[in-house]
Formats: C-alpha cells, structure tokens, sequence
C-alpha cells in the first residue's frame, strides 16, 4: 500500500470520502514523515504543526458531516514564505529583512485556506528570491532529498526539496525566471508557471507567477482550480474564466510540436539532458505529433540586459537598507545587487526595451507550435553549497535562457521529469504553449506523464 505521505491530494480526498482515511491520520503521518527528513533537508519555514493540527481536527469533523468547506478540505500543504500567510513575517529569504508578521493571507495563501486545505508551514527560499539554489542569509542550507550534496534549485527551494520527499502532496512556489521549473527539474516533480495573471500575485510584477509543485500533473490541476480564482489586489490578472482544470489528457497526434535544444546564450546544453530531451520528443513522435526544430532566439546580449535590469531593480532594494541590514545579505547577492549601482539611465530604459525584445522574440519562435519542448535547464543540478551552477556573480543567469523567456512573454510553461543522468540526477522536461493556453499545457503533461513510462522511487529518509 502507498504510504500516507505519498498519496496524491486526489487520493487523500478520495480516502476522506469514503471514511477510510481522516485529515487527523494523514496530517500526522505527513507531520511525522517530515520530522524524519528535516534535520537533513531544512526545507521548512515557520512551521505550525500545532496549527496544522487543530486545522486537521475541523476537517475531519467535517467530513464527518459529509460537508467539506472545499476542494482541498483536509489536505496538507506548504507555502512558500514570499507567499504572505497571515501572522507569520516574511523574510524573503535574507537575514537583513525586518521580521513583521503578515497582517493578512496574500491571494493564493487565501484561495487554498478557503478551500480547506491544511497549512502545514512555510517553505524556504534564497535571498530574494534571485538564486536557482538553497543558498540563504536567512534560512539554514536547504538540500535535494535525491542526494543532499546536491542543490534543490530555486528560488521554490524548499517547495521543490519538499515535494519530492513526500511533505504532502501540494506546495505553492514563485516564479520570476524559472523559479518553480528549475527546482521541479531538479527534484523530479511537476509544475506549472501559469499565464501571467492567471494566478492572482500580491505584490504582482513583470513575469512574477505563483505556480502548483506537486508529484502529479492531476493535483497540479486540482491547484489551479482554486489559485486561479479571482482576488483584486493583482492590478495585473486576468479575467475569471470558465476553465475545466480536471480535464484528460490530450493525444499530441497531428499536433505541431516544437523542439528547442539551443536557447542561443547560457550554458551549452549537458549531454545527457540533451539526450532526455530527444527521447522525450520522439515520444511525442511516435504518437503522430510533427516535430520541427525551434531555432535560437535568446541572444547572450539579451541575457545580459536581463541581468543588468534585475540588478537596477534589486540595488533600489538593497541601498535603501541600512548598512548593518545590507552587512547581512547573503554575500553572493550583495556583489550582484552592486553591479546595478552605477547603470545610467540610458542602459536601464535598454533593460526595459530589452524586456520588450524578449517577449517578441519569444512569441514569434514560438508562434508556429501547438507546444514547444526544451530542457528546463541546460544542466543537471550541481552542489548543494554553490549560489548558481556557474558559482560566478558575473555569469549568475547562464542557467536560465530556456525559462526566462517565457516569464517575459508571460506564456504557460510547465517542468515534468523525463529522465536522470548516469548519477541519478532528475532531468525536467519543460512544455510552454501560447499565452493563456495553461490548460493545452497541462493536459498534454498528462499524457507525457503516462508515455514516459515508470520512473524511480521517490527519495526516502
């Protein structure tokens, strides 16, 4: 039989359903299972085991009752701690933040409360969110559960280490340049970094997103049903719209696939990933799909203006600190914020067009394809103590030119496993589709997710 804390959000309900299983039973065995990773993960932030519980003991009277309060009642989740969640402070990562706590849940943190589902703590996230790594001023090093000499990724680090060693089935991570995908790729989970706007952002800004990170496209989907609902405190969503998000897969046959293998800047792509990728796509091939190579459209002048506007944005931040709370960022990111120091004017308006410039190139490579499929990231994760996989504040995005640009675009891009190097590093594949688009996007996961065929047990303390 699976155990507690491997189950599906879908089969936990199914089981709270038929009174064979109760919100109280699988909150503890979640709770303990954790307590046997943590020491060695450090995935966690804020946890609220006492609360989980009490949260627990409602649901299953509920259920009792044969009246759940909503989709998730019962179900144990994570949140990760830029996601506001009332009562608990959020560091963004760094030690130079000023500990207040939230005076209200962020949309997100509201949709999923409302829906019942157990909040089980806070997840763990570098400084600012701007490393693919578990690399904190303020939270102890988070490791991957495949091996803890490996990095999770990030900046979801904690979401994406805790998904894979089965801290429930539902966790909720950010994305800005790959932030979600990137540690799904490296933890061998699923996620989707929806449409901008289509899961409502507090604060919202340019390609920010709030995406599932789950074990399972299925619950990714039982997500988004409730993320996607709207709040009006994100000036930038969309619309609410009608949208079946438990819908089946869909066959790619006679669907135009394409094949990105050069992003056209960043790191060349690893062999092996190149490999996993290839093999993916001929999946998708032999199921009738046509596929035809996407060319190179994210030139390394571009990557650089991206970086150059990050660190415009991110030096406003830090040189409005104190200089004791700036003597407390991580030091990696207090070398990169000051390379935003001295940017003339000029070159920030070169960022913005730049930012313009990426969405274009983006849409028009992709314009063509039904989907397009690519590595999340040219390499496989790398050691848990490095900040990115370069370790070189000069070349801190080389990682991040298959992503990003769908960030910039604001199009769907979901990450699912599609192999693991020799090593047993997991491999992500990543499915973007056009803008709005996020359910074409999760129903052909889906069916990639049946045609990959088995893959390894899950990490085990």
């Amino acid at each position: 039989m699976t155990a507690i804390h491997d189950m599906t959000a879908g089969e936990l309900l199914a089981a709270y359903k038929t009174k064979k299983l109760s919100p109280v039973e699988a909150t503890d065995a979640v709770i303990a299972h954790i307590e046997a990773w943590e020491p060695k993960l450090k995935a966690l932030y804020a946890p609220d085991f006492e609360g989980a519980r009490t949260a627990a003991r409602a649901a299953e009277k509920r259920w009792q009752a044969g009246k759940p309060q909503g989709a998730l009642d019962g179900v144990p989740i994570t949140i990760k701690e830029n996601i506001a969640t009332r009562g608990v402070p959020v560091p963004l990562g760094t030690a130079a933040t000023e500990l207040v706590p939230a005076p209200e849940d962020a949309p997100a943190s509201a949709r999923v409360r409302e829906a019942g589902a157990v909040i089980l703590a806070k997840t763990t996230m570098p400084d600012y969110g701007m490393l693919s790594s578990g690399r904190s001023s303020f939270h102890p090093l988070t490791r991957n559960p495949w091996n803890l000499a490996w990095n999770p990724g990030g900046s979801s680090s904690g979401a994406g280490a805790a998904a894979a060693a089965g801290y429930g089935p539902l966790h909720l991570g950010t994305d800005i340049g790959g932030s979600v995908r990137l540690p799904a790729s490296w933890n061998g989970i699923f996620t989707l970094k929806p449409s901008l706007g289509r899961v409502p952002v507090d604060p919202p800004y340019f390609g920010r997103a709030i995406g599932p990170m789950t074990r399972t496209v299925a619950d990714a989907a039982l997500l988004m049903a409730e993320l996607s609902k709207p709040d009006w405190r994100d000036h930038m969503s969309l619309p609410p719209a009608e949208i079946d998000w438990s819908a089946g897969p869909r066959d790619p046959k006679g669907l135009k696939v394409g094949l990105h293998l050069d992003a056209g800047s960043g790191l060349p792509v690893d062999p092996e990933v190149k490999a996993a990728i290839e093999a993916a796509a001929r999946l998708f091939a032999d199921a009738g799909a046509q596929i035809e190579p996407v060319a190179p459209f994210l030139s390394p002048e571009m990557l650089h203006l991206q970086d150059l506007f990050w660190r415009v944005r991110s030096w406003g931040d830090f040189a409005a600190l104190s200089h004791a709370r700036q003597a407390k960022v991580l030091p990696f990111i207090a070398d990169w914020c000051r390379g935003g120091a001295d940017v003339s004017g000029t070159m920030v308006i070169r960022g913005v067009a730049n930012y313009m410039a990426i969405r274009a190139a983006t849409v028009r490579a992709t314009q063509p394809f039904d989907v397009v499929l690519s590595p999340v990231s040219p390499v496989p994760t790398y050691r848990a103590e490095w900040e990115t996989p370069t370790n070189d504040v000069h070349r801190p995005l080389e990682h991040i030119s298959f992503t990003m640009p769908y960030n910039m675009s604001e199009q769907p891009a979901a990450s699912i496993n599609c192999g693991y190097t020799q090593e047993g590093k997991p491999i992500g594949l990543q499915i973007a589709g056009h803008r709005f688009d996020d359910l074409g996007v999760l129903r052909i996961a889906r069916w990639f997710e049946t045609a990959r065929g088995p893959q390894k047990k899950w990490p085990a303390p």
